[in-house]
């Protein structure tokens, strides 16, 4: 399935610590991309509202407990069932920016102990290939300071502090199209850095198929 102009849209993640304004910054994205011609939608994982979705959010909110491995397998599944509407969007032109991928699964687990990078990448082999992952950085010192951090399950500074050098292992990843954006700037001038960044990558995945995540092409 392809757009009248035969041209994909582009996959673009949103990543980074706990705090760092990724749901904003993915919000206004999009509005902004559609203010200048694209079409775009927002995507957020976990995507809550399905079965497993609901699963998920209760367990981060603390309501309940589930083993270690079983969580991590639930979060990879809430991506897969997702797939199909993620390729029919991408294939209809229309860009999809998304609050969070596999790679936030797989540094939350590996930061946990006994968890390998391979093993936590291992569910999300083959999901749909990012064109382009915005990873805004921030000190925990400064994402501590923003409000409501704390309430959910994995908002400690120790687990953060992991979470963050799981993430620089990630991005060794030269098969990856990762750029590093200064959180700590104001609003505005980190949405203007992630809008120019959003639109090359548009513009380069019109042509390209979708690659496969953490696959050898």
């Amino acid at each position: 399935m392809r757009s009248m102009a035969g041209l994909r849209g582009a996959l673009i993640v949103l990543e980074g610590a706990d705090r760092a304004g990724k749901s904003t910054q993915a919000r206004l994205l999009v509005d902004t991309l559609r203010e200048r011609g694209h079409r775009a939608e927002g995507l957020r994982f976990p995507e809550r509202t399905t079965e497993i979705g609901k699963l998920i959010g209760s367990y981060l909110e603390k309501k309940n407990n589930i083993e270690d491995h079983t969580v991590h397998l639930l979060f990879s599944a809430n991506r897969w069932e997702q797939v199909p509407m993620i390729k029919e969007k991408l294939a209809s032109g229309v860009t999809l920016v998304v609050d969070r991928y596999a790679f936030s699964g797989v540094a939350f687990t590996s930061s946990k102990e006994n968890f390998s990078l391979k093993w936590c990448k291992q569910p999300d082999v083959g999901l749909p290939k990012p064109d382009l992952i915005l990873f805004l950085n921030l000190s925990l010192e400064a994402a501590a300071a923003r409000g409501g951090f704390g309430n959910e399950r994995y908002e400690t500074n120790d687990f953060q502090v992991q979470v963050h050098k799981r993430y620089r292992e990630l991005m060794e990843d030269k098969s990856l199209n990762w750029k590093l954006v200064d959180a700590s700037q104001s609003v505005d001038d980190v949405l203007k850095v992630i809008t120019e960044l959003s639109e090359g990558a548009i513009e380069e995945a019109k042509t390209r198929t979708i690659g496969k995540l953490w696959v050898e092409e």
